[in-house]
């Protein structure tokens, strides 16, 4: 419990402090782009510490849907107590590609608190950037390149969508 408290503390202050070194009140694309890249880049590299501290039996995954299912249960478990609602494979629609996978959590815990109205919607993204470069970098770490994205239609529920780069 003690450690989703501070967890969250730090994400939500890290998300602060590279918003208020802006000049501007309302900062332009560039920056706002910036800013995200900076929270995906170190949610990537803690992403692969995790990684780097499975367990062997987990390194030795090598279908792509039970790495996906281990990050929905174990590393889910691991970062916010809880485990991801559901995972679903989305290799049906024409333009998405094999190797597409949707995660979805209806209570995701760094959205928890902004749940109180509509209007923080469109804030959601710099609190989903740092999640998105975690789940890169431990499926960098097991082996698997990919793209993720995040998406909000209602507070506190969130989508995480994983494209898998085939080379």
């Amino acid at each position: 419990m003690v450690d989703a408290v501070l967890f969250e503390f730090l994400h939500t202050e890290m998300v602060a402090e590279l918003w208020a070194h802006e000049a501007d009140p309302d900062p332009g694309p560039g920056e706002q782009k910036m800013n995200l890249l900076v929270l995906e880049s170190m949610g990537f590299r803690v992403g692969q510490a995790l990684g780097e501290r499975l367990p062997r039996e987990t390194l030795a995954l090598r279908e792509e849907l039970d790495v996906l299912k281990f990050l929905c249960k174990d590393l889910w478990v691991a970062v916010f107590q809880k485990q991801m609602d559901s995972l679903r494979t989305n290799h049906q629609a024409l333009l998405c590609p094999q190797g597409t996978y949707v995660l979805q959590d209806s209570s995701f815990p760094l959205l928890v608190r902004m749940a109180s109205g509509l209007q923080y919607v469109e804030e959601a993204p710099k609190f989903l950037a740092f999640t998105c470069g975690l789940l890169r970098g431990t499926l960098s770490t097991l082996g698997i390149k990919s793209l993720v994205t995040a998406s909000v239609a209602a507070l506190p529920a969130c989508r995480f969508q994983v494209v898998v780069q085939r080379s």
